[in-house]
Order: C-alpha cells, then sequence, then structure tokens
C-alpha cells in the first residue's frame, strides 16, 4: 500500500523525536535513585498521562475497534470499572506504596510472609513482562506490515531498539515523559479519525448512529443474571478485579507512585491517568461503531473477504486524508512504545531491588550497572520473543498463558498481607497454591459454568479466604 510522502514524514519525524528526546534524560541519571523513581520530582499530570499509557498498547488500540465493529460495546464495561478502581488506589495504594521505602511493589510481601512471597510476586511479573514485549511488538508490527509494507521482522527490530535504546539510557523518567508525548499522540490520532468518520458518512454524521442503532451496536452486553457469558456484570467485575491488580499490584503503576512530587500529585496522577482511559477508550468503541456504519453505507469501499480485525488498519490507510494517515500510524506505534518502555524499566528495576540488593550492599555505580545491563537484555529478549511468534506462537502463547495463572495469584495474596493482619505465612503459602489450581483448572479445564472473565475473580477470592479462614481456624486453636 502507498502512502504520502507526508505520511512518511510524520511517522519519521515522530520515531526520531521519540528517540532523541527519551536519550536525552540520560545525562540526568546521576544516580540509580534518579533512574528508578526520577528523584521523585515529576509533575502530576505527565505521571498521570503515563499511567494512561501505560494502560493503552498498540494491541488495544485496535482491538478495542475491532471488537466494536464485530460485536457491540460490551467490552467497554471493562472501562467503567476503572474509576471505581482509581479512586480505591488514590485513597488507599498510593499513601500506602509512598510510605514504604522501597521502589519494589513486592518488598511489602517479603514484609508480611517472608522472602518466598516477594520472590514469588517478581518471578511471576518478569514472566509476564517479558511476554507482553514480545507480544506488543509482534502485534504492533502485523497492522503496520500492511500499512507500511515492510516485513514484519524489520518493524520488531527497528521499533524494538528503538525502544530498548531510549528506555535504557533515559531511565524512567524518560520513560515516563515519553509515555506522556505518546499519550498526547495516541489521543490526538484517536479523535482525528473520529472526525473524519463522521464527516464521511454519505447522509452526514446522523447515518452514522441511525445505522449503529438498528444494528444494537452501542448494547453494553446482557444485565441478565448468568455467569458463562460475558455479561454486563460479569465484565464490571473482572474490571474492577484487574484495575485493582494493576493499581495495587503491579510495578508499572508503583514505580509511578514514587516518581510524583507529594502524595497529593501522586493520588491525582493515579485518578487522573485512569479517569482519562474511559473517554480514550470510548473513542476507540465508537470509531470501531463508525466503520461499520461506514462500510455499511458504502459496501464497495471495503474488499471482499477482508479480515475484520483488519478493517481499521485498511481504513487508515485508504479511507484518511495524507497526513492523519501517517498520525495514526503514529499513534500505533507510541501505543506500543509506552507498553514496551514501561516493561523494560519496571522489570529492571524489580532484578535490582528484589534479587541484587537483597541481603547484600552494593554501591550506586554497581547498580547502574545492574540497570544498564538488565533493560538492554529485557530488550533484547522481548525482541527475540515478538521473532520467534512468527514460527513458535503456540509455544510462546502458552507461556504467556502459565505466566497468567501463576502472576493471578498476587492480588489475593497483597490484599490478605493488607487486609488481615495477623495471618500466618505457610496459611498464605496454601492460599497462594489453592489459588493458582482453581485459575490453571478454570483456564485449562472443561469449565462450562463459569465465563474465562471469572478466572481471577474466584482465584483472588479464594486464596483472600483461605489465608483469612485458616488464620482465624489457627487463632481459635491458639485461644483454647
Amino acid at each position: 500500500m502507498e502512502l504520502s510522502i507526508l505520511d512518511f514524514i510524520v511517522f519519521f519525524v515522530f520515531m526520531a523525536g521519540t528517540l532523541l528526546f527519551g536519550c536525552s534524560f540520560f545525562f540526568k541519571n546521576k544516580n540509580s535513585s534518579e533512574y528508578t523513581s526520577a528523584g521523585g520530582r515529576l509533575p502530576a499530570w505527565v505521571v498521570g498521562m503515563s499511567i494512561f499509557a501505560t494502560y493503552v498498547s498498540s494491541i488495544s488500540f485496535l482491538a478495542l475497534p475491532g471488537n466494536a465493529y464485530m460485536g457491540n460495546w460490551n467490552p467497554f464495561v471493562f472501562s467503567l470499572s476503572i474509576p471505581l478502581a482509581s479512586w480505591i488506589a488514590a485513597k488507599y495504594f498510593v499513601p500506602f506504596y509512598r510510605n514504604i521505602s522501597s521502589i519494589s511493589a513486592y518488598s511489602y510481601l517479603e514484609e508480611r510472609f517472608g522472602y518466598w512471597a516477594r520472590i514469588y510476586a517478581s518471578c511471576c511479573y518478569l514472566l509476564t513482562q517479558v511476554a507482553r514485549i514480545g507480544s506488543v511488538l509482534y502485534l504492533m508490527a502485523l497492522p503496520l506490515h500492511t500499512m507500511l509494507g515492510w516485513s514484519v521482522p524489520v518493524i520488531i527490530m527497528i521499533s524494538g531498539l528503538c525502544v530498548v535504546i531510549y528506555s535504557m539510557l533515559g531511565g524512567i523518567t524518560a520513560v515516563i515523559w515519553t509515555d506522556a508525548i505518546q499519550g498526547i499522540v495516541l489521543i490526538a490520532g484517536a479523535v482525528a479519525c473520529v472526525l473524519v468518520l463522521l464527516f464521511s458518512m454519505p447522509e452526514g454524521p446522523s447515518q452514522l448512529f441511525s445505522i449503529a442503532m438498528e444494528n444494537n451496536k452501542f448494547s453494553l452486553g446482557s444485565f441478565g443474571p448468568e455467569l458463562n457469558t460475558a455479561t454486563f456484570w460479569v465484565t464490571l467485575i473482572y474490571g474492577l478485579f484487574i484495575n485493582l491488580q494493576n493499581y495495587g499490584i503491579d510495578q508499572n503503576y508503583v514505580q509511578r507512585y514514587k516518581t510524583a512530587k507529594d502524595d497529593k500529585g501522586a493520588r491525582s496522577a493515579a485518578l487522573f491517568g485512569g479517569l482519562l482511559y474511559v473517554p480514550v477508550s470510548m473513542f476507540f468503541f465508537f470509531i470501531g461503531t463508525a466503520l461499520f456504519a461506514y462500510y455499511t453505507a458504502s459496501p464497495d469501499l471495503l474488499p471482499e473477504n477482508i479480515p475484520n480485525d483488519a478493517v481499521f488498519p485498511f481504513f487508515i490507510v485508504h479511507g484518511l486524508p495524507s497526513g492523519v494517515t501517517g498520525l495514526l500510524i503514529a499513534a500505533i506505534c507510541a501505543a506500543g512504545m509506552s507498553t514496551v518502555s514501561t516493561s523494560i524499566n519496571s522489570s529492571a528495576t524489580i532484578i535490582l531491588t528484589d534479587f541484587f540488593q537483597h541481603k547484600r550492599k552494593m554501591t550506586d555505580k554497581q547498580n547502574m550497572y545492574v540497570l544498564y545491563t538488565t533493560s538492554f537484555i529485557l530488550g533484547v529478549l522481548g525482541i527475540g520473543l515478538g521473532l520467534a511468534m512468527m514460527s513458535v506462537q503456540s509455544a510462546l502463547e502458552a507461556w504467556w498463558s502459565l505466566a497468567a495463572i501463576f502472576s493471578g495469584g498476587m492480588l489475593g495474596l497483597f490484599l490478605l498481607g493488607y487486609m488481615v493482619k495477623r495471618v500466618r505465612n505457610i496459611h498464605a503459602m496454601i492460599g497462594v497454591v489453592c489459588g493458582v489450581i482453581l485459575i490453571a483448572w478454570m483456564s485449562f479445564g472443561n469449565n462450562i459454568l463459569f465465563h474465562n472473565y471469572l478466572t481471577i475473580v474466584f482465584g483472588t477470592i479464594l486464596i483472600f479466604f483461605v489465608g483469612f479462614l485458616l488464620s482465624l481456624f489457627a487463632g481459635k486453636q491458639r485461644n483454647k
């Protein structure tokens, strides 16, 4: 597919600008604290934009419109859970983590349950983040291959190396500031796409809404009591648990709480980042609905037998004005790069704090060496996984599934330590084992009673209550 010179200029200016801007923070990283927490001096709005950009990967940038195009707005209910989760985070999680001296989200688990809990959470986190880097790079390369005509391996390597370079050299400051800019580009691209679609309808914007209403495209799903389908309530509960896990135990978010200037700024950032995602995700779903209406009104513009997930990339190239196409391609890259850079920096931080620094004293020079080295290795490993997904995708998908199963116990373990003060280490361990077994059974077993969304919900609840009940029983035995 041919793009205009203006589109290529917009795209390359964005890529080069991001790389140079991110690398410029190399000179501001005077020590490991600056590298991992920015010295705790970043503005709240920048941190909030970074939290928002962390939510949105290139996968969701394309998947949300694709979901709305194929179905309705039921997945948008997930976004509706974010305001409550972000409020809980701002009120409880943010001050809690800012009062802990360690930058690691998992140091608290060691204080409560011993080193095994910290290592369990850290290893699960690292496993999911490496898988995430590879998946995002690969899935970002597929639509870019369609739009730019470049080979998938070239896109994975170029985009991956760009992110590795600036996130490795610039540290968390570079990651957060580039996230903020990438978030703005992402929003601008979504708004531009919505406006073009609205005013491209043959009979005007009103035709879009009439076609969508006739086909029930704005439906949020069934409000019935069923648990084996993605009803409104099942999706809402799933979203609440996932977002509590993000805000409460995910290093990507916890590390950002530490970078804000003060507690008020950190709370504002958590709220702003979460709340901003709601209207922006609404734009993404509206794009999918608008695409359905647009090609329903003008079916001759869409090639026959085009896959549903390829409709939005096709429209970006063929339906947008010159320059706007380049902006949308840059926005897709922005969404993917912000996710990858976050995973690289936060994972390097966890490796330093939870493994290298544990029970040993290290000089700041040694700390920086570990951070630079692990950032590079993690990035290269993620690029390698992205390339491997072209041929051994099934094995990597199994790896991703296993990572999701084991990490499903992290929220339950955290809530158990946070809310039940007298629970013993062995009780927490038994709870985690029970929860992981349940999650694995629901993920791979012949489960026809409950929707997959409820896997993390039931696993978290089981871990909490097993640990709580065992500690309650032990307390009664001691009192006899």
